[in-house]
């Protein structure tokens, strides 16, 4: 059974200080830990190379990603003490892009507009 996709992608990439590296992964545990208790969240995990991570997202829609950028306001200020974000992508429909515009614009996110796709229910 196929459903409207309405689902949201972050995908910010940090490069993360020298020296810095436990402390952001430890910071990244802790950020995975407050995660969890967000309904909205479809997928929520870090990857590593060198010293630059990817936090890779996903959000049932607009709403949910912006929950989670609430619930981790403050986690993510402590995490940007020690890293900067080199490159930030949005990817959703343009409905839900829509509703990102404005909360998101100090961050400069690139949106990119998913077009025709599929997006399978959790019961299939």
């Amino acid at each position: 059974m196929f459903m409207p996709d309405t689902c949201c992608t972050l995908v910010p990439y940090f490069e993360i200080q020298d020296g810095q590296l436990d402390a952001f992964k430890a910071l990244a545990l802790k950020l995975v830990a407050k995660t969890r208790t967000e309904p909205g969240c479809m997928h929520y995990a870090f990857s590593f190379s060198g010293n630059v991570a990817h936090c890779r997202e996903g959000y049932v829609d607009a709403a949910a990603l912006l929950a989670h950028r609430e619930n981790v306001a403050e986690l993510l200020d402590e995490a940007l003490k020690i890293a900067r974000i080199i490159r930030f992508e949005v990817h959703a429909p343009e409905a839900e892009i829509d509703k990102l515009r404005g909360p998101m614009a100090a961050r400069n996110p690139q949106f990119f507009a998913l077009e025709e796709g599929i997006r399978r229910s959790s019961k299939a």
